[in-house]
């Protein structure tokens, strides 16, 4: 099994990854192929709703995110982390997403979700909820932990004194890897749940 994690913090050793790194080493204890991919220091524009995806099958702007579709494409779960920007997420991780979850026509139903988000102090909970409404929109499971998916501190050296916040990324990992693991049992068995046909309403009329 396959789990792509995507570091959107510009400092690649930063608290971001090191709540990443104690995500990973659980995942290699349990045989679990991991690959951390740093985003938040590359120079992404946004989405400019030019719908050219639908026709080409990937992103217009051919970046760092037609570079992660297939890897997103393969994994059997995705880990989106991100530091606290006025209780928001890294600008440069949303542009990512924003195209990526767009612009990736594959179905990722029952593909497995975690977001991970630091902070200094406050801002924490309004950056998860941010996160984790790419994987509500798409058919995808969302991993909890022991308490909301954080960790805290201005920077690694403190984030490392963080107890309760390094072992809720282990406690993350390891409830992804069962989910993981549970949901391709389920889709041996079953199968993926029966879609309908698509239905959009505009409320103009």
């Amino acid at each position: 099994m396959k789990v792509l994690m995507l570091n959107g913090s510009p400092h690649p050793s930063g608290v971001n990854d090191l709540a990443l790194c104690e995500m990973e080493a659980v995942f290699k204890e349990n045989g679990i192929e991991t690959e951390i991919v740093q985003v938040g220091n590359v120079a992404v524009r946004g989405c400019m709703a030019c719908g050219a995806c639908t026709n080409l099958g990937k992103c217009v702007f051919d970046d760092i995110v037609n570079e992660i579709a297939p890897k997103f494409e393969k994994a059997d779960g995705i880990i989106v982390s991100s530091p606290v920007y006025y209780a928001s997420a890294n600008a440069t991780l949303i542009a990512v997403l924003d195209r990526l979850f767009y612009s990736t026509c594959f179905d990722k139903t029952m593909k497995v979700g975690a977001s991970v988000v630091s902070c200094r102090r406050g801002g924490a909970s309004a950056t998860f909820d941010e996160l984790n409404k790419y994987f509500t929109i798409s058919g995808m499971p969302v991993v909890s932990s022991q308490y909301w998916n954080s960790i805290h501190g201005n920077n690694a050296l403190e984030a490392n004194q963080d107890e309760e916040g390094k072992q809720t990324m282990r406690t993350l990992a390891r409830n992804m890897i069962f989910l993981m693991k549970s949901i391709a049992l389920g889709k041996e068995a079953y199968g993926l749940p029966e879609k309908e046909v698509r239905k959009g309403t505009n409320f103009i009329r």
